[in-house]
């Protein structure tokens, strides 16, 4: 509490130390520029960084990319990089748990895990890809991310500990909440 106040404090300090300024207008921008005129920022993306940050990965595993992991090593980039804020073995902390809520789907407080609720083990892989660890996302290689969602899958008791995940094996593993989603795609245009 002592930090919180002592960074208002220097916050206000340092608002009282500015020079009053003159209230920003903002350029004189003249009559309408039309549709296809923008305010000229930044630069256009070439198709190669639009690739780069590309990582869709669908339900039925396109676009999961090379590399393997086993849950053995994916227990030890799990201690490194997910215990400070999910617990020991995905029990919760800091965030959410991982692991358990199995059958409390449908009782009047669901636990939603990867086990109990996530539909498809490829969106697992892609949401700790894009998003974990927390502080550092995207910084996981493919094969800690592979071993770390394979650790969680058998944490949950969805596949055994030296299960290879890769490409092939994650999109065929069978989450047990699976059922319980439905998507609409062309050849299901209505749920």
């Amino acid at each position: 509490m002592l930090k919180y106040l002592c960074l208002i404090g220097m916050l206000g300090l340092a608002l009282q130390l500015l020079p009053v300024t003159q209230a920003y207008e903002g350029p004189d921008l003249g009559p309408d520029l039309g549709p296809d005129l923008g305010p000229d920022l930044g630069i256009e993306a070439t198709p190669e960084q639009i690739a780069a940050w590309d990582i869709s990965i669908a339900p039925d595993g396109e676009g999961l990319p090379s590399g393997s992991g086993t849950a053995i090593t994916g227990a030890a980039v799990y201690a490194i990089r997910c215990l400070a804020c999910h617990g020991h073995e995905g029990a919760g902390s800091l965030n959410n748990r991982l692991v358990g809520g199995h059958g409390s789907m449908s009782g009047s407080t669901p636990i939603r895990t990867v086990g109990s609720y996530w539909p498809y083990a490829t969106t697992v892989f892609d949401y700790i890809r894009r998003a974990m660890p927390y502080n550092l996302s995207g910084t996981l290689t493919n094969e800690e991310t592979y071993a770390v969602t394979a650790y969680l899958l058998f944490l949950n008791g969805i596949i055994d500990e030296d299960e290879i995940m890769d490409a092939q094996t994650l999109a065929q593993v069978q989450m047990p909440n699976r059922d319980n989603f439905v998507l609409a795609y062309p050849d299901n245009p209505d749920p």
